[in-house]
């Protein structure tokens, strides 16, 4: 009896692949903080949505300096695409949310002081590990913004023509989903050996610890802000009891259909529209069913 040559489970080499491969368990545990599970549920206190602001403006001055400075480095430089830069969409919603002095209002927390100072680090002395920085952040805005975007808007009562949630809207890429396999592609053209690819999820990695770390902080911040929560948002994906129950979970529901469960599409209209919140939200969410389950499986 001849025995047949066992084939050796596959090893992505593409660095985007790599690093899909390398970041997917953090990326879960980020999905899983309190803070990202109540803005999904759109659980949301606006003193803290506009804090997360304040992050997230720091932490893309910081990224987009550098990213500025290494345009041309042949280890960056595929990836420079100034349409997703954030720091002004960010500086426009910080100026709706605290007025035109919030620069003298606002300071940088610890947690994005540390985040801040490791971007800074790397784009000076490591500029390849830049890289890991910038799709850590872009390409989870592209993803899931949209979704967001709706949540924000419908929780904080924020206006529709867009005040306050800039951040999520990229004027310069019509088609996030064709941007992302773009981006994707210059990825995979660097040049590095696989060593440098291990150093870039390693560094990935760190970038998903670091904004745990903000999500933790503005949730410790969260205990001293005494504010009514509006809520509008929907029962997370892998709630507790939902035990991926597609009636409980339109999360769940999404990403089954997403992955080529057509059945579920139907599902996931009726289990929108069981909750009490799903009949106003259900066009937002049939609507951003893309972006939402992409962001899953980014």
């Amino acid at each position: 009896m001849r025995c047949q040559p066992v084939c050796p489970p596959h090893s992505p080499t593409d660095l985007s692949e790599v690093l899909a491969a390398g970041t997917k368990e953090v990326h879960e545990k980020a999905e899983n903080t309190q803070f990202v599970k109540d803005f999904l549920r759109g659980r949301i206190r606006k003193e803290l949505f506009k804090l997360g602001d304040v992050a997230l403006y720091y932490t893309y001055e910081a990224m987009e300096e550098e990213i500025e400075r290494n345009k041309d480095h042949p280890d960056f430089s595929p990836l420079y695409f100034p349409e997703l830069n954030r720091r002004d969409a960010l500086s426009r919603d910080l100026d709706y949310f605290y007025g035109e002095d919030w620069r003298e209002r606002v300071s940088c927390s610890p947690a994005t002081q540390r985040y801040v100072e490791r971007i800074h680090q790397v784009g000076q002395k490591e500029p390849v590990l830049l890289v890991a920085h910038a799709y850590t952040r872009y390409m989870g805005d592209l993803s899931g913004g949209q979704v967001l975007k709706k949540v924000a808007q419908r929780a904080l009562k924020l206006p529709s023509t867009g005040e306050g949630v800039y951040f999520y809207q990229f004027d310069g890429i019509h088609s996030a989903k064709a941007f992302k396999q773009l981006y994707r592609s210059r990825m995979n053209e660097l040049e590095l050996d696989m060593a440098t690819k291990d150093r870039l999820v390693a560094e990935a990695v760190l970038a998903f610890q670091f904004n745990m770390e903000v999500f933790d902080e503005l949730e410790e911040m969260g205990k001293d802000i005494q504010e009514e929560v509006m809520d509008a948002g929907m029962p997370v994906h892998g709630a507790h009891g939902t035990g991926g129950d597609i009636n409980k979970c339109p999360y769940y529901a999404a990403q089954m259909a997403a992955s080529g469960g057509s059945a579920y599409v139907g599902q996931l209209a009726m289990a929108v529209l069981r909750h009490p919140t799903g009949q106003v939200l259900f066009a937002a969410w049939v609507a951003a069913l893309a972006g939402l389950a992409a962001w899953y499986f980014m």
